[in-house]
């Protein structure tokens, strides 16, 4: 079977239009987004919101995650915020389109405890040539206090043609 020329971004964003408005389908969705990417599943987190640029991903505050300070730690956050962003970068993504995480810089703000949320927000620009591209994500307490802000650089480049 020749491989799909169909961006990733766009099989995801299919997969979620058919499961997110079912009973339990973002909690499905969430469980196979974490089997393709198992280190990403390994923080079980939910897929709350996807659309192109735009993905907002929460975990829950239980032991698999927590530090000896009784607070989420610090790498599951970093874990949570990357996955939005990945998430919203590979959503406005179109198949002409290729990205790798590069970088990550998070800033810790405060204790994180109870139910978590990451929002990424970003537009794709037009590709033409390799770019360093850096996205955003607040994650956020159900206060709604910002409790870490994660920046993840991708490095966006165009699909080499076929054969070349």
């Amino acid at each position: 079977m020749p491989p799909s020329t169909e961006a990733p971004g766009a099989r995801l964003r299919a997969l979620w239009r058919r499961l997110a408005p079912l009973p339990g389908g973002r909690w499905l969705f969430s469980r196979l987004l974490g089997r393709r990417v198992p280190y990403s599943g390994s923080i079980g987190a939910l897929v709350e919101h996807f659309e192109p640029g735009h993905a907002i991903v929460s975990v829950r505050d239980r032991r698999a995650v927590r530090n000896h300070l009784r607070s989420v730690h610090a790498i599951a956050l970093a874990n949570l915020g990357e996955l939005s962003t990945g998430l919203a970068v590979l959503g406005a993504m179109d198949a002409s389109v290729r990205g790798i995480l590069t970088g990550l810089e998070v800033s810790y703000l405060r204790k994180a405890r109870g139910r978590l949320t990451a929002e990424a927000r970003c537009s794709v620009p037009k590709v033409v040539e390799p770019v360093d591209w850096r996205v955003e994500a607040a994650v956020r307490d159900a206060s709604g206090a910002v409790v870490a802000v994660v920046t993840a650089a991708w490095r966006l480049a165009p699909v080499p043609e076929a054969g070349s």
